[in-house]
């Protein structure tokens, strides 16, 4: 909502020199969000003023259009003042104008040299299209006051050449911007922001609601409302004789354009006007195009109507539409139709005659606020009007604003009000509420008393009985007041937010991270170290993307989660893997230019089980019970945690110092391996063949369980097919791992590791075995064999070749040997190294190479 200040001086007598910022302090600590104050005009500085165009000359030979203009600007005018040194003599200005849209006798708004416009731009006379240009004629857009440049400003005739333009065209003025929260629907109008600024202030306010409105008769326009819940008001008045030349003056014109709406014919002008000034969205119909009585109903599934926006909208039986007798003329509280749409003057082409609309009536309702709101998001079409009665319009209003829409129509168009008015009023309460006089004070924690409880309610607009326990009444246009905590809320933000004590909560002692948040956070540091960076990405995931990673009709990754109210059509479910989201951000990255990129994610994957019980609809006017809850919990999908990587490119740059190292399925595999030792887990890699890695270059990433090896990830490189359908550079590589069954495996406490001062002692060992055993177990047999004086095991290279013969493969590993409290001998290594070979050759039929 734009609140021009010059507007709201209207109806609160404001210190004199208090500005728009002044004004902004006290409202955002009323607890309104003011964003900006825009200061218009600033920088402007005159001579502005009113000119007449006394001959027009076109110049020729020019690419556009170029006029020499005579302008008569009445005393501002003369020979000093095109020199830019000051006092005019009346004698008329030359100036250079690319502009077609006025003609000789227009009146217009002329800069005259020694001025300057906002933004600094300094006018002078000066020399151009070969002649000297004595100032400037202005269009909208350089004197800030809309964004039109297609012509320049034509004035009414009334106005003398001479007048300050900057007075008459209110140029320079304070704009506040008031971003309205949705509870606070009465503030998108003058009038409720007047009622907040009063307060703050502490003066009186002059209510514009409060007119003399003539009561309802049998005369009005005939209305028939079917769907008294959906239109609880309905006023109708009719205008008669208005001038079809009538324009709107310019002081409307300029708070409309202040507010950020642009005017647009007198009628409608004068209906957007009181719409601001009161809150009350109105209509105005053509009453010649009105056929028959005008009714409020639902639509008939499949109607049609054509808008004001020129597009044919197919209705919805929940619409609420007004019809006359041959079907919907607008969708109520949105928009109008276009068959009842005010027509703008036009002179008859044969006998000259200016025709235009003459009779109107006028519409000013009350609909439901659900009703409208449903309605503008079904159809997508969020209106001034809409945005109002979503959020709660005055219901006793719309008399007044029909008075004052009648009022304005009389004044500037020469109407006549006809006597007949139609009001239909559905019975209707007024909303009471019973609180303890102390309520306030319990929920602030501060003492106001019941004096100061009852007065800032009665500010609001309240009616307040009772002593200890107070009986409000709230007002119409207050329709978000419905509970004590409402009103509790209303007396501590204009009893001042500032002025709340703050204490600090003082949280019990011992509640620390659980072990699965220290897991988490260990994880994410680790990955970091690494050279990771992290990556949060949506949640959510479609069918495509399950279908480029090559996933088999019963992969269990494809048993999705369906969100009822997706955020994108294209991914209406909940991600079963971390990989799509991380691939997608490591494709945006390259797509950039960052080819070297390496990702990390941990989060929640959902896999649904098909066992889950339907959820339970939990109750909104108390608690749930704790059974309703543990219901809802049980039709959850499993949730487990993991940890994901993606990366491509080179691990390591290219430089003086060498050749880099791009990233290989290794790195992957290494990855798991740093997140398992966060968790105190060292992992078992087996080859494995999973989508959607590459078949060769796949691991398993097995952890011991209970006893017992289970699959907690994958790591490895992507098959070429998925890193084409996704876009993604060759090689790319990725590992994925729970992190809730390492949580299972590992002790849950990282221990530092003791380095022996002790001499290390290392063997290197080569043992050929066939090509279907994996590596793991022949490093698990060393390993056992070997002892308590082995303190790593290293896999250093892998060969196969015709001297080992076919289906073999040489394994060389490095065993470094160390004892906590001595040096050990020879005999010693030896014997641990034999070992080692012998349990290798004992489980996997390992021998050594070259024996």
């Amino acid at each position: 909502m734009r609140v021009p200040l010059s507007w709201l001086r209207e109806y609160v007598d404001l210190p004199a020199g208090e500005t728009g910022r002044d004004v902004q302090a006290k409202l955002v600590a009323a607890g309104l969000e003011v964003e900006t104050v825009e200061q218009l005009g600033a920088g402007l500085k005159g001579p502005l003023v009113v000119g007449q165009v006394l001959a027009i000359e076109e110049l020729e030979g020019f690419k556009k259009p170029i006029r020499y203009c005579q302008v008569d600007v009445g005393q501002a005018g003369g020979t000093s003042q095109a020199e830019g040194s000051g006092g005019g003599t009346g004698e008329p200005q030359n100036i250079v104008c690319g502009a077609t849209n006025f003609a000789v006798g227009d009146k217009v708004v002329v800069v005259l040299p020694g001025a300057e416009l906002p933004g600094g731009f300094a006018i002078s006379a000066r020399k151009t299209y070969g002649k000297t240009s004595e100032g400037m004629i202005c269009s909208a857009r350089e004197l800030g006051m809309a964004d039109d440049h297609d012509g320049i400003i034509v004035l009414p005739p009334e106005y003398e050449p001479g007048t300050d333009a900057i007075e008459l065209l209110e140029l320079v003025d304070d704009v506040l911007d008031i971003a309205v929260t949705p509870d606070r629907g009465y503030c998108l109008s003058m009038r409720g922001i007047a009622r907040e600024t009063a307060i703050a202030y502490g003066l009186p306010l002059r209510d514009p609601a409060l007119l003399d409105v003539p009561a309802p008769n049998s005369h009005g326009y005939p209305v028939k409302v079917a769907d008294p819940v959906g239109c609880d008001r309905f006023t109708a008045r009719t205008v008669t004789g208005l001038d079809p030349e009538a324009h709107s003056p310019i002081w409307l014109q300029r708070r409309l354009q202040k507010a950020g709406m642009r005017p647009v014919s007198l009628a409608v002008d004068v209906t957007n006007y009181v719409m601001l000034e009161l809150g009350q969205p109105l209509h105005a119909y053509d009453r010649t195009r009105v056929n028959g009585a005008i009714g409020v109903r639902r639509a008939e599934q499949g109607e049609k109507l054509t808008t004001l926006d020129g597009t044919q909208r197919v209705l919805d039986a929940e619409d609420l539409v007004i019809t006359d007798e041959s079907g919907p003329i607008g969708l109520a509280g949105v928009m109008g139709g276009a068959d009842t749409e005010i027509a703008d003057a036009a002179a008859d082409p044969e006998t000259g005659q200016v025709k235009g609309t003459t009779e109107v009536v006028i519409e000013a309702a009350h609909f439901s606020p659900v009703s409208i709101a449903r309605t503008a998001r079904r159809h997508k079409l969020s209106s001034e009007a809409s945005r109002r009665f979503e959020r709660g319009v005055d219901p006793e209003a719309t008399s007044a604003a029909a008075q004052r829409t009648v009022d304005l129509l009389v004044l500037l168009a020469g109407g006549t009000a006809e006597a007949g008015v139609t009001e239909i009023i559905s019975p209707s309460a007024p909303h009471t509420i019973t609180l303890p006089a102390d309520h306030p004070d319990r929920v602030a924690g501060v003492t106001y008393g019941r004096e100061t409880v009852v007065r800032r309610l009665q500010q609001i607009g309240c009616d307040v009985y009772g002593a200890d326990d107070l009986t409000v009444t709230v007002p119409s246009w207050r329709p978000d007041l419905t509970d004590p905590n409402d009103l509790a809320e209303e007396v501590i933000r204009l009893e001042g937010y500032e002025n709340l004590p703050s204490t600090l909560p003082r949280p019990p002692a011992g509640r620390g991270l659980t072990s699965r948040q220290r897991l988490h956070r260990r994880v994410g540091r680790a990955l970091a170290g690494a050279g990771y960076v992290e990556a949060l990405n949506y949640p959510f995931i479609g069918e495509e993307v399950l279908d480029q990673f090559g996933l088999a009709a019963d992969d269990g990754r494809r048993d999705l989660v369906h969100l009822v109210n997706p955020l994108s059509d294209t991914e209406p479910a909940l991600r079963t893997t971390l990989l799509p989201g991380l691939l997608a951000a490591l494709r945006r990255n390259v797509g950039r230019g960052e080819h070297d990129v390496a990702l990390f994610e941990t989060g929640l994957i959902f896999r649904a089980t098909g066992g889950e019980p339907p959820a339970v609809v939990l109750p909104v006017d108390h608690r749930p019970s704790d059974e309703e809850i543990a219901a809802l919990n049980a039709s959850l999908p499993r949730q487990p945690r993991r940890a994901a990587v993606v990366l491509a490119g080179a691990r390591e740059q290219a430089g003086w110092w060498g050749k880099g190292t791009p990233v290989s399925w290794a790195d992957a595999v290494e990855a798991g391996r740093i997140v398992a030792r966060e968790a105190g887990v060292e992992l078992i890699v087996r080859q494995d063949q999973q989508d959607p890695w590459h078949p060769g270059r796949c691991a398993a990433l097995l952890a011991v369980v209970d006893g017992e090896e289970i699959l907690v990830g994958n790591a490895g490189e992507l098959h070429p097919r998925v890193t084409k359908a996704l876009g993604l550079p060759e090689r790319t590589c990725a590992m994925e791992i729970e992190l809730d069954h390492l949580e299972r495996a590992g002790t849950g406490v990282v221990e530092a590791p003791h380095v022996s001062t002790f001499p290390v002692a290392t063997q290197d060992v080569a043992l050929v075995v066939d090509t279907s055993v994996a590596a793991a177990d022949v490093e698990a047999a060393l390993r056992e064999g070997a002892g308590d004086l082995l303190e790593s095991l290293r896999l250093f290279d892998v060969f196969t070749g015709e001297q080992l013969g076919e289906g073999k493969k040489s394994l060389a590993y490095a065993l470094r040997f160390r004892a906590p409290d001595r040096t050990l001998t020879a005999e010693e290594i030896a014997a641990s190294r034999d070992a080692a070979v012998a349990v290798a050759a004992e489980r996997t039929g390992a021998t050594l190479r070259g024996a």
